[in-house]
């Protein structure tokens, strides 16, 4: 394994085990975190399904982003998960899991562009020209 395949595996580890140590709570406290989604305007059975929604997304995109062949699906998952769920609980006002959700979601958002071949942008064009 060259390093650079290493390192993209263990970055995309390290993003995995975010979402990954975020489950046992929703399982625990299923009915406490379904009142808190409720608590921001959702409808109380739309919270309950939207949080069991929300814990197979983040097993899936997770095992998807790390193990899967299909590392473009696994990051999609999770950002469909993740930018809704910033929105709404982590804004008005901005708490410190907004912060956190951005670098997350710019994080996945690079580890869908780096799946799809075109690795990091490169800018050594535009300094040529100077």
């Amino acid at each position: 394994m060259t390093a650079s395949k290493l390192f993209d595996f263990l970055g995309r580890v390290l993003m995995a085990a975010v979402f990954v140590n975020a489950l046992p709570a929703k399982f625990t406290n299923f009915a406490e975190i379904a009142g808190f989604i409720a608590s921001k305007g959702i409808p109380e059975p739309l919270a309950s399904v939207l949080l069991v929604a929300a814990i197979v997304v983040l097993i899936a995109g997770s095992i998807l982003l790390v193990f899967g062949s299909n590392t473009v699906l696994g990051a999609s998952l999770l950002l469909l998960f993740l930018v809704p769920t910033t929105l709404i609980f982590h804004t008005f006002p901005v708490d410190s899991g907004f912060a956190m959700n951005l670098a997350l979601i710019g994080a996945l958002i690079l580890a869908i562009t780096r799946a799809w071949g075109n690795g990091v942008p490169s800018f050594t064009h535009l300094r040529s020209k100077g």
